[in-house]
């Protein structure tokens, strides 16, 4: 059976980039695989969190889910937190895992920056963590995006190790890297990743912004002085160009070497206005959706409930198996 399990924190507003690098694509395997997606709550608290928003935020996430497709009959959505193999499983594949394998993850150098001795375990141990995620289940396929590849990569490693030390147990998972705008850049910074930490607002594109805050912060996204290139291989040497085009073709269903010729000796304003065109098309429905299901949490809570129900008999199996590799005794 494939399977596939990916999931996304419930920290901050979702954004475009969270929409195009992985719920968008989830949508495609709905009905090739089973799939199970998560609230990555665990994974949140490598930065402190406030408590008495985060199950808002779960909830959000989930909404966000439905909202932009992902079916809860035909797929799995719970909290990482409510299935306490994650932990478990995390424990157990730490004791095997060697520090060296961790310390070549370049993410935990990149978040902990100059200071990593008052970096948190839990930022330090995440990969083992997000292993368990994909391992408990025994996925088949990972949608990834590339800066999580170099974790996929240790995934299999951990699962190898395991296989090797207490004979087969898990399936070594397969990334998938999907979509051209599976790396959506900030709209101030057409280097930087967009992300929902970065302090400001207007670097983002949150799927709960309105059709007024999409054209605003459009608008006011980073340009450069130069009119606009014909041919997509003009665009290595200019990163607002290139991302702005990349969220357009993927939105206006046009590949990239077209939308370049549409615009071909263009300045910013013409693409950034047909950009929020199709933004505010695609987006408001979803934003629409969104706030919809979060004036029924009893509905999305009855969801999450389901899901929990299926990851927990899956993991019940994984676990068990593991346990008897590992020696554990049941009485």
């Amino acid at each position: 059976m494939k399977r596939v399990v990916s999931g996304i924190q419930p920290t901050g507003s979702l954004t475009l980039g969270n929409y195009l690098g992985a719920i968008r694509n989830w949508i495609a395997f709905l009905h090739t695989h089973e799939c199970l997606f998560f609230m990555a709550d665990l994974h949140s608290w490598t930065v402190l969190q406030d408590p008495a928003k985060l199950a808002e935020q779960c909830r959000l996430v989930a909404a966000a889910y439905i909202a932009s497709g992902i079916d809860p009959t035909v797929s799995s959505i719970f909290m990482q937190s409510h299935v306490a193999g994650h932990s478990e499983l995390a424990w157990l594949l730490n004791c095997i895992t060697p520090l060296g394998w961790l310390n070549r993850m370049t993410q935990f150098k990149d978040k902990a920056g100059k200071d990593k001795e008052k970096a948190n375990l839990g930022l330090y141990a995440y990969p083992v963590l997000m292993a368990a995620d994909i391992l408990l289940y025994k996925a088949t396929h990972v949608p990834v995006g590339d800066d999580q590849k170099q974790h996929l990569e240790l995934t299999r490693d951990i699962a190898g190790a395991f296989n090797q030390t207490f004979g087969e147990t898990f399936i070594l998972p397969e990334p998938m890297i999907l979509g051209q705008a599976t790396r959506v850049m900030s709209l101030r910074d057409g280097t930087a990743k967009m992300s929902k930490s970065d302090p400001s607002d207007l670097s983002r594109i949150n799927l709960m912004d309105d059709a007024d805050t999409i054209i605003k912060k459009i608008k006011k996204a980073k340009s450069d002085a130069f009119p606009l290139p014909g041919n997509s291989d003009d665009l290595a040497d200019r990163p607002e160009a290139k991302n702005l085009l990349n969220i357009y073709s993927v939105f206006a269903d046009k590949p990239l070497l077209q939308c370049c010729l549409e615009f071909e000796g263009a300045n910013f304003s013409a693409l950034k206005e047909a950009l929020a065109d199709v933004l505010v098309t695609a987006l408001t429905p979803i934003r629409t959706e969104m706030v919809r299901l979060m004036n029924e949490p009893h509905y999305l809570d009855k969801i999450l409930a389901q899901g929990k129900d299926k990851a927990l008999s899956i993991a019940a199996e994984t676990l068990k198996e593991v346990h008897q590799k590992m020696g554990m005794l049941k009485v």
